[in-house]
């Protein structure tokens, strides 16, 4: 084990992590003051290392303690940094692999990371944002920039280098702290460079939200790379992309550029009908963009056929109620606007939503409970019929079955619409009508208390999300499936498949690699055998000089 270089108050000689054992307030108090004005004179510096990593760890854990900064660990670590500045020696040597690049004159990743996120915190606060927007346009562009090239930067300078010896040495201690090998250094890598596009969008979001730089984040090409940015799996905690919308989605301008974005406004209504945490940004992005009339019908066509499936959401977060405002929003114009100049699909769900919150709505309170299990009675009836033809393959004749006992089946009655909407859904699964299964399944996850929480409906809507290529809803509706369900701590083979095909699939590098492959491919092609493109026996005409040139 290493020495440790010991400051020395009265005749006691301590180090730093003496001093934080010391259980006497006032002798704790001058040896950290000394300790800590002192350190950046440590020649000891695998002590140091040790020292820092430790301050980083007790700050994290309790931010709030005001000990350490009262005693000069703000004015210890400048010191160390101007040291590091001009001591270009010291820099090159022993422990300090833990020193960024940035004090070598260089700036990767690892240094992006950790400057992102200091901005972003600066540009969060009323006191320091100023100092932030001082350099607005420099640093929009930079977090553009690098919240679009990150992550291909990350694979191609890091994740690609399979040997370790290949990959720059700091990194790997910093990922790892030396412990664990590719894999893990793998792991860590996809979870910064993920944490750095996050802390971009952060970034820009700050400067969204006080209305500022608002044309240039709405580039036309920086709004279809942002509706591909997800934090993952690895930093669920961040709202990524859809963070970033909904701030714009709240200014004038940011509808106007958001609204004629196409795959913005397909990735929001993906989102609408998703499993995701974030599933109720989705669905306020669109409300935002659906009130506003100079938005209103550029989205419209397609967001409605999206939100038709959700007008029975009760609650989701904290929002209440939310199936009548999506409802209040879709129809405010029902009387104004003439249904002809809606297309055929737009018309067919207008009319489907004012017959279920309206006209049905109307006969609620007249329902005694007599009527309501006559009803139930004949229902019944009615699912065992398609249960039946379902067993035998008729699928059509299940579905005109299933869709006669959804027409009678009362509003009130919740749980057996939900079960209703469910079994359909699975029957379009079956004749591959994906698009129509999604709908009924998400209907039925509506209807579910609480919201999305039907396993048979998630699992039938991941099947169908994976015949759709969306990778992304289908694992969040997997893996809520196995939530929902209790499987005594095992997970079915099939949902363990699909859970690892999907993964695989949204693997925030996949993009990556899949590009750094062709590239390869197309190298490897211009590089091998020539190509001969004149036919045996003819022989190649000089090209005559354009009179021109």
């Amino acid at each position: 084990m290493a020495r440790r270089s010991h400051a020395v108050v009265g005749f006691r000689p301590c180090c730093f992590f003496c001093v934080m054992e010391e259980k006497d307030p006032c002798v704790r108090k001058a040896w950290l003051e000394l300790s800590l004005s002192d350190m950046h004179m440590t020649r000891d510096d695998t002590e140091l290392a040790l020292t820092l990593s430790f301050i980083w760890r007790f700050a994290m854990a309790d931010p709030e303690n005001p000990e350490l900064p009262s005693l000069g660990v703000f004015e210890c670590m400048a010191k160390l940094l101007k040291k590091s500045l001009e001591d270009a020696e010291w820099v090159m040597t022993g422990q300090n692999v833990s020193i960024s690049g940035a004090m070598r004159g260089k700036m990767s990743w690892v240094e992006q990371r950790v400057v992102v996120r200091a901005l972003g915190h600066l540009a969060s606060y009323e006191m320091t944002f100023e100092a932030v927007a001082a350099y607005e346009d420099e640093v929009m562009r930079l977090a553009m920039d690098i919240a679009t090239t990150c992550v291909h930067v990350v694979y191609a300078e890091f994740v690609s280098v399979q040997e370790r010896e290949g990959r720059v040495r700091y990194h790997c201690d910093l990922l790892t702290r030396g412990l664990g090998g590719l894999e893990m250094e793998d792991r860590k890598a996809e979870e910064w460079a993920s944490q750095l596009q996050c802390w971009s969008l952060h970034l820009l979001s700050c400067f969204a939200y006080k209305k500022m730089s608002i044309s240039l984040i709405c580039n036309k090409n920086f709004l279809k790379e942002l509706s591909q940015m997800w934090g993952g799996l690895v930093n669920h905690t961040s709202p990524a992309s859809i963070g970033l919308i909904r701030i714009l989605c709240y200014s004038k301008q940011g509808r106007g550029h958001v609204s004629n974005s196409r795959e913005i406004i397909l990735s929001l209504c993906n989102l609408s009908r998703s499993s995701d945490d974030w599933q109720y940004m989705g669905i306020d992005c669109l409300l935002l963009l659906l009130k506003d009339q100079e938005t209103r019908y550029k989205v419209l066509e397609t967001s409605l056929l999206y939100l038709v499936d959700l007008v029975e959401l009760k609650a989701l977060n904290d929002r209440t109620n939310l199936g009548d405002r999506i409802t209040r929003v879709l129809l405010m114009d029902n009387n104004k606007k003439k249904g002809c100049a809606y297309t055929y699909k737009a018309q067919k769900a207008l009319k489907e939503i004012w017959r279920i919150k309206v006209e049905r709505r109307k006969y609620i309170e007249g329902d005694n409970q007599e009527k309501l299990a006559e009803a139930s009675v004949v229902v019944n009836l009615i699912k065992q019929q398609a249960n039946q033809l379902l067993c035998v393959g008729d699928i059509d004749g299940a579905i005109k079955c299933y869709n006669e006992a959804i027409g009678l089946c009362p509003l009130k009655l919740r749980r057996k619409r939900m079960s209703l909407y469910s079994d359909r859904g699975e029957c379009y699964l079956l004749i591959g009508d994906a698009d129509a299964a999604i709908s009924d399944c998400t209907r039925a996850l509506c209807l579910s208390e609480p919201v999305n929480s039907h396993g048979k409906s998630l699992w039938t809507r991941s099947r169908a999300y994976d015949i759709k290529g969306l990778s992304r809803e289908s694992l969040m509706d997997c893996i809520m499936f196995v939530n929902v369900r209790s499987f005594c701590g095992k997970i079915p083979y099939h949902a363990a498949q699909m859970i690892s095909k999907q993964i695989e699939s949204t693997w925030l590098f996949e993009e990556a690699r899949e590009t750094r492959l062709r590239k390869m491919m197309v190298k490897d092609k211009n590089h091998g055998l020539s190509t001969i493109t004149e036919e045996p026996g003819k022989t190649k005409e000089m090209k005559k000089p354009d009179p021109l040139d």
